[in-house]
């Protein structure tokens, strides 16, 4: 390791472009990101949540992303062999309908191009936006294994695809069928759960009259779909109704088309809702579809793929389902069997990519049958061996939905995507299945095979993400090293349709859960708490706000913002005091690098004879490690980023750093040495602690100073070290600051500037407190700005003088010139009010049976101290408030 101290000065200003663009590219040339060159050390490994090729990253991703970088960090310096695996999705319905929309704009359809070329145009389409998603990583800084990048559609992941779906097959979990699935009659498509947006639509509902075919008379029902209606092969009522009994059985007949259907009884109605008798329609609703296969009725299929009437639909045929709507509602107003039309708000299924409304609808899809794989899941999350969820209430949504679960449709009518490895015998009738391409037929001998036009769901590869991304099928050495992977970072919004998935597969495939967490985090939000839309023009874009800023301080606001399985607003006011923080920093280590000229890292002793000032910083140090350590490891990190802000901003460098001035500029040598050491020594440690939030400006601060080592990316985390405690210290600290504060309080009050001198007698409360003062009369005169400094146990309150009383001190500032005593009495007033107030309150936690019943001895304790100090004080001041008035 080479030995480096600061080269150059550092500069004025901290540029956040310069510092993030050279800092990135050295990085990425001296591979520091790659994993497995650490043979021996434990691993850590987190898979990135693959976004997709859609378009550029937004404020969501940012967070996701953020999070795991400042993981996947902290462990490589943890000395972990820590692999953070990139990658992207191909994105199924999302990507083709980007690209068929930007044909559309250049008078050119997918079926224009046919198959092979239009998907040229989405590969290239991918590359483009691959290559742009690569682009903002790196500003953002995140600290990927570019060397093993996957992508779902690369052959390898390709492989893991079919291997997973013929094992499927064979095992008579993937079957072809004939159920209700979502399908968008625009993009002409199934779609999944997570693809259908449910709004809040002003519709209507209509009460219609079937009339019965033999007893006369009608039976009503009501229906937001009339057009559907075409459809009905039944009219049920529940068995235990008494108006309807003597009708099940019966006949009725369906207006306009004349259709003769009968009249069942069936649980599935509620009687006490409505007329008590619903139309059944089982090609077109998924209930219907139910009660169909219950009672073996027929199914009718009334409109094609793109949402227009069929043969089926009689007189409406070729009308489009809206149109034919308004024309059956016509006709049955002209009949008089539609006797009322109520306005009727209901939730209806959109399509979240082409926006249509999703029609439920009878077709022969591919499917998964879930319960089996579900049965290990649950099995292993009520034995305690499961997946630990972060925040844990999410176990129990988890838990609730895949105990619930319906098979999962995974064939999608499009082009993009895994091909289904199946194939027809055009010879013979059979389907063969298979991992490689077949040319032949099994059963006949036949060539004339034809493969199956649909291609997977996404979330089908996207389940296999985990293990298919380190190189199963095969046992490969990462997937042995690095599986499980040890985090899960993601949003709560697809807990159901990503996370389920994965641990099922995984559980099935490979023996063993694929994560040991999932840390659950919400969304960002605008400022005002409404969801981020590109329709409501409310989005953030994560470079816009690096433009502004430097990916610094984005990265420390968004992930120092969130709490777990919270959303969190988005307040540029907040990146600004990230900036800020930044600034400060960059400030603080510019002035120590002034004062340590010459010095190497092996200069650097802590051991030796240190002032109180440099023992408590080197104690605040310590504490901090240890609890930034314990709160990453926790998924804490708002709470990391207070810590941290606390101690750099105010310990360091409203504190020490200021005291360090004295022996920097004094005339003792080795006073000076050993607070270039601990100076030096602190920054180095608070630039690693630091590096995980803000990867640039620390690098940048710490390549300045002096130190071992090639980057901090590969530095050692400070870790807790018991030799470094110094208790003492803190109390002589403790006891300078509140001094320190007391007199610039009083000064601001009556506004005394520091520029003039100001006379201090304190009474310290015992001979330890009198020991520490007199140790420390440099600081304590330099600090308050004093003309006289007197420190005495026998100390009398003069006469006319501005009082504080603190832990351990009485301080008098003589008013001769300073005060109004009129003004001094007052004060005094409000701070035994002040004081009386603490005294009541904690007099009414510990007179509160529950809270001494329930808290631990040491909390008591620590309040009844507390209430005893506050009534000293209290007596002291108002001794003090007695003298001026007397």
């Amino acid at each position: 390791m080479s030995e480096k101290q600061m080269t150059t000065e550092m500069p004025t200003t901290y540029d956040p472009k310069a510092s993030e663009a050279k800092w990135y590219e050295y990085w990425m040339q001296g591979k520091y990101f790659e994993a497995g060159k650490r043979p021996d050390a434990p691993t850590y490994t987190i898979v990135i949540p693959p976004p997709n090729v859609t378009g550029m990253l937004h404020i969501g991703h940012a967070l996701d992303f953020t999070l795991q970088d400042i993981m996947i960090r902290t462990k490589r310096m943890q000395g972990f062999d820590a692999l953070w695996l990139p990658g992207s999705d191909h994105a199924g319905i999302a990507t083709q309908t980007k690209v068929e929309q930007k044909l559309r704009e250049e008078g050119v359809s997918r079926y224009d191009l046919g198959r092979e070329k239009f998907l040229e145009k989405v590969w290239e389409w991918k590359e483009l936006y691959a290559q742009t998603i690569h682009e903002q990583w790196g500003k953002m800084g995140f600290s990927l294994d570019y060397s093993r990048e996957r992508f779902t559609l690369d052959e390898g992941l390709s492989r893991a695809v079919r291997e997973v779906f013929v094992r499927l097959y064979e095992k008579k979990l993937i079957y072809r069928g004939k159920k209700i699935i979502n399908w968008d009659p625009v993009a002409r498509t199934a779609l999944s759960d997570i693809e259908v947006e449910y709004k809040e639509v002003n519709g209507h509902l209509y009460h219609l009259q079937y009339p019965l075919k033999d007893k006369g008379g009608f039976l009503t029902v009501a229906t937001t779909r009339p057009e559907t209606m075409l459809g009905d092969t039944a009219v049920a009522v529940h068995p235990e109704d008494d108006r309807y009994k003597h009708l099940i059985g019966q006949v009725i007949v369906l207006p306009i088309i004349g259709r003769e259907i009968p009249i069942i009884a069936d649980d599935y109605v509620e009687k006490d809702f409505g007329s008590g008798a619903v139309k059944i329609t089982p090609a077109h609703d998924p209930n219907d579809f139910e009660v169909g296969l219950r009672h073996q009725l027929p199914q009718i299929v009334v409109m094609d793929e793109s949402g227009v009437m069929n043969d089926e639909a009689g007189p409406y045929k070729g009308m489009d389902r809206s149109e034919c709507r308004k024309r059956i509602v016509a006709d049955l107003q002209a009949q008089g069997v539609c006797i009322k039309i109520e306005d009727h708000v209901h939730q209806v299924g959109h399509s979240e990519r082409s926006g249509a409304v999703i029609e439920p609808y009878l077709s022969t899809q591919w499917f998964v049958s879930m319960k089996p794989l579900a049965k290990a899941a649950i099995e292993a999350q009520r034995a305690g061996s499961g997946v630990r969820f972060v925040p844990d209430r999410f176990e129990k949504i988890y838990l609730q939905w895949i105990e619930n679960v319906r098979d999962w449709c995974i064939s999608r009518q499009l082009w993009w995507g895994h091909r289904i490895p199946a194939w027809y015998c055009e010879d013979c009738g059979e389907l063969l299945v298979a991992r490689e391409d077949i040319k032949v037929c099994d059963k006949c001998g036949g060539s004339s095979l034809r493969q199956d036009e649909d291609v997977l769901d996404t979330w089908f590869s996207s389940a296999l993400w985990p293990f298919s991304t380190l190189g199963w099928p095969e046992q490969t050495e990462d997937l042995k090293r690095f599986y499980p992977t040890d985090v899960l970072v993601t949003g709560y919004d697809i807990i159901y349709f990503w996370v389920a998935r994965m641990i099922f597969t995984a559980l099935e495939f490979t023996d063993q859960k694929p994560f040991k967490d999932v840390l659950m985090h919400g969304l960002v939000r605008d400022e005002n708490g409404s969801k981020m839309s590109k329709s409501k023009g409310n989005g953030v874009d994560p470079l816009e706000v690096i433009e502004k800023y430097g990916a610094d301080a984005m990265r420390f606001m968004i992930s120092t913002s969130s709490t777990p399985g919270q959303d969190l607003r988005f307040r540029w006011e907040r990146v600004e005091q990230a900036r800020n923080f930044a600034n400060k920093i960059w400030n603080a280590s510019r002035f120590a690098l002034m004062n340590l000229e010459g010095v190497t890292a092996s200069d650097i002793d802590i051991s030796g004879k240190l002032g109180t000032a440099d023992r408590w910083i080197l104690h605040r140090l310590n504490e901090t490690s240890r609890d930034v350590t314990r709160l990453i490891d926790s998924y804490e990190f708002g709470e990391t980023g207070r810590l941290l802000t606390n101690f750099i901003w105010d310990d360091l460098c409203d504190w020490y750093i200021e005291f360090a001035k004295l022996n920097l500029y004094g005339s003792d040598p080795e006073a000076k040495r050993a607070t270039q050491s601990v100076l030096a020594y602190v920054l180095d440690r608070t630039q690693r602690l630091i590096h995980p939030f803000m990867p640039f400006i620390s690098e940048e601060i710490w390549q300045h100073l002096p130190h071992e080592g090639e980057t901090i990316t590969l530095a050692a985390w400070p870790t807790y070290d018991s030799a470094l405690e110094a208790p003492g210290a803190v109390r002589e600290m403790e006891l300078l600051m509140e001094i320190i504060r007391s007199v610039r309080n009083i000064r601001a009050e009556v506004n005394v500037p520091m520029s003039k001198k100001v006379e201090l007698l304190i009474k310290p409360s015992g001979e330890a407190e009198a020991g520490i003062l007199s140790r420390n009369e440099e600081f304590v005169s330099r600090f308050c700005g004093t003309s006289l400094l007197e420190i005495s146990l026998s100390q009398e309150a003069p006469d006319k003088a501005m009082t504080a009383v603190i832990t351990g001190a009485e301080l008098y500032l003589p008013l001769a010139g300073l005060i109004d005593i009129d003004q001094e009495i007052v004060r005094l007033e409000k701070e035994i009010q002040n004081l009386t107030g603490e005294v009541e309150r904690v007099e009414k936690k510990l007179g509160n049976e529950g809270f001494v019943a329930k808290a631990p001895a040491k909390v008591i304790d620590e309040e009844r101290a507390k209430m005893a100090d506050y009534a000293d004080k209290r007596e002291k001041v108002k001794a003090r408030l007695a003298e001026l008035r007397g």
